[in-house]
């Protein structure tokens, strides 16, 4: 059986804004939405908080050590056509050491900082959620 794919699986990602409003995203290698961009996440394992599974992956992503700030939202990932369903919390983090780079090859063709009012095209359906939230966010504030 595998998660996402024969039951639901339960994800997090770390939304990650630098000094400059810029974004810091991956381009996933694997299906679902391969070559699409995201914010670094992964799983939650069993009997883990949603907080330490964002600050584990976002380091075995990016090397990067992060603070959880808030939690942003939750999404509905479902994709039919590629027989993938998670429930995706995403947080507001900050970095608190590292520098980004890519640590899973498998997972991440490309990582980079993008401007939040010139990001790319293609983004998850878990991203686009984060960036709705972040943005309804910062109007309340």
């Amino acid at each position: 059986m595998k998660i996402g794919k024969d039951y639901i699986g339960v994800g997090v990602g770390a939304f990650i804004v630098n000094d400059k409003n810029e974004l810091l995203l991956q381009k996933r290698a694997l299906p679902a939405e391969k070559d699409h961009w995201c914010i670094p996440g992964g799983r939650v394992e069993m009997f883990e908080t949603l907080e330490h599974a964002v600050i584990r992956e976002t380091k075995e992503e990016t090397d990067l050590d992060i603070k959880v700030i808030k939690l942003m939202g939750v999404c509905d990932h479902i994709i039919k056509d590629e027989n993938a369903h998670w429930v995706a919390m995403s947080y507001l983090c900050k970095i608190e050491s590292g520098t980004p780079k890519i640590m899973e090859p498998n997972k991440a063709l490309d990582m980079k900082w993008f401007n939040l009012n010139e990001l790319p095209k293609k983004l998850t359906i878990t991203t686009k959620k984060a960036i709705s939230d972040y943005k309804r966010m910062l109007e309340k504030s």
